[in-house]
């Protein structure tokens, strides 16, 4: 390489494993040093605007800034299509120092993977090239750039020593440039193109797949109402990622009877909803024996959860079963947030847990409350989404606002109650969600 120092710029990808620098030594990836990269290479130039047009028109270059300071000065800088360097083109005044460089070899090398492509392109634009790329790439053994008395070389046959191809050009102030293609460069560049092919077209995949899961699942919460006398009820799941582990529901256990259910599967995304998936399926395929046998149904549905879980899965899980003709409630609340009776006389009565979570313990046992319900009383189901939803000095939504919400709508219908709960949340903790929001609201009407 002689004494001269060369920069390179790499034409669409973000660096090659082992491609030789003139100092001999390999460019390093993926390496812990602290981040280091290219400000920009000044280029002297006697007319910005005129430069400007043949980096843009000529070599297909991006403008990058092009910015005038107070005092009159201009900074244009202008990048390759890939934006992994930045060329700042400089008028300098004419009685400078810096104004006898214009025109004078910048020893900038650019690479492609094509140089006889990128030769037919800018030739064809106008791009004055002042040695042009062999068709066929050869191997020599000489200098690069050769020696001025290396009167051998003809430019036709001037290649570097690593293998490949080199051209060279001036921009429109007789600033000469190198344009190479090394053959480890080409396959690499090739190969960082599959790959991101193979990135995008898997990404794009798993979107579509996504987006299936996330149709799937919001079937999988009650699409039909069982119409009741004496309740008026409504319920919703704004999950925080395009799946989700919260779950509610609505069964119909035969004989006026409700059963309301609501749960949060531990852990987040496609992991949960598959869970979620696995608990709603048990839920429903054992609902016959709720009637008469809860405990017997809720340790049924444990066990079957058990089995076909991984270890350490668990979801707490309310069950209430509402009688329509009497207004009685019966529950059993395995680990899950207390239910909140809200009583026609604004006092506040809570369902608290009965049983340890659902997944954990095979041999597992619960007990059956009862609370009576009355015209006037409201009662609400709901998982920490709301009452954990934090604003921008940390404070919780919490329980207490929760109720104070549901006494200042009591009187609108269920559906009403459950959208203004869910606008409160949302206006109180702005930023982006962070947990799943699943409620149930149910009055006495």
């Amino acid at each position: 390489m002689g004494k001269q120092r060369f920069g390179f710029i790499i034409s669409r990808m973000g660096g090659a494993r082992s491609l030789p620098t003139p100092q001999g030594s390999p460019l390093r990836a993926g390496q812990q040093d602290p981040y280091l990269r290219l400000q920009h290479v000044t280029i002297f130039v006697r007319d910005q605007e005129r430069s400007l047009r043949f980096y843009l028109d000529q070599l297909g270059f991006k403008l990058i800034s092009d910015f005038r300071f107070e005092d009159g000065h201009r900074w244009v800088a202008v990048a390759p299509p890939d934006g992994t360097a930045v060329l700042s083109l400089v008028a300098p005044k004419r009685d400078s120092k810096e104004y006898k460089l214009i025109g004078r070899s910048t020893h900038i090398v650019f690479i492609t993977e094509d140089v006889t492509a990128k030769f037919r392109e800018w030739s064809q634009r106008g791009v004055r090239f002042q040695r042009v790329p062999r068709l066929r790439r050869m191997k020599y053994e000489r200098r690069w750039p050769p020696d001025s008395t290396d009167a051998s070389a003809s430019p036709a046959e001037q290649a570097p020593i690593w293998g490949g191809v080199f051209a060279s050009f001036r921009d429109i102030d007789g600033n000469s440039f190198g344009l190479v293609g090394i053959d480890e460069v080409s396959n690499e560049i090739e190969a960082q193109r599959r790959t991101a092919a193979e990135k995008l077209d898997a990404e794009r995949r798993a979107a579509q797949e996504l987006e299936i899961a996330k149709q799937v699942q919001a079937r999988l919460f009650p699409q039909t109402l069982p119409a009741l006398r004496t309740l008026d009820y409504a319920g919703i799941c704004i999950q925080a990622q395009q799946v989700g582990g919260d779950y509610y529901d609505f069964l119909n256990l035969g004989r006026e009877r409700l059963g309301l259910v609501i749960g949060d599967i531990s852990g987040k995304g496609m992991p949960a909803a598959l869970l979620m998936a696995n608990l709603q399926a048990n839920l429903r395929s054992q609902c016959a024996i709720a009637l008469e046998q809860p405990e017997r149904f809720l340790q049924s549905v444990n066990q079957l959860f058990c089995e076909n879980t991984p270890d350490g899965a668990y979801a707490t899980l309310f069950f209430a079963e509402y009688e329509d003709a009497t207004g009685r409630l019966r529950y059993v609340n395995c680990g899950h947030w207390s239910a909140l009776v809200l009583r026609g006389n604004n006092s506040v009565e809570r369902l608290e847990s009965t049983s340890t979570v659902l997944g954990l313990f095979r041999k597992w046992e619960c007990a059956v409350g009862e609370r009576q319900i009355f015209p006037g009383d409201l009662f609400a189901l709901y998982t920490d989404g709301i009452t954990e939803s934090r604003n921008s000095d940390d404070e919780e939504f919490g329980e207490q606002r929760l109720l104070d919400v549901l006494g200042r709508h009591r009187d609108s219908s269920s559906q009403e109650a459950v959208a203004t709960v869910v606008e409160e949340v949302r206006r109180f903790s702005a930023h982006e969600q962070q947990d799943d929001i699943t409620l149930i609201v149910a009055k006495h009407r």
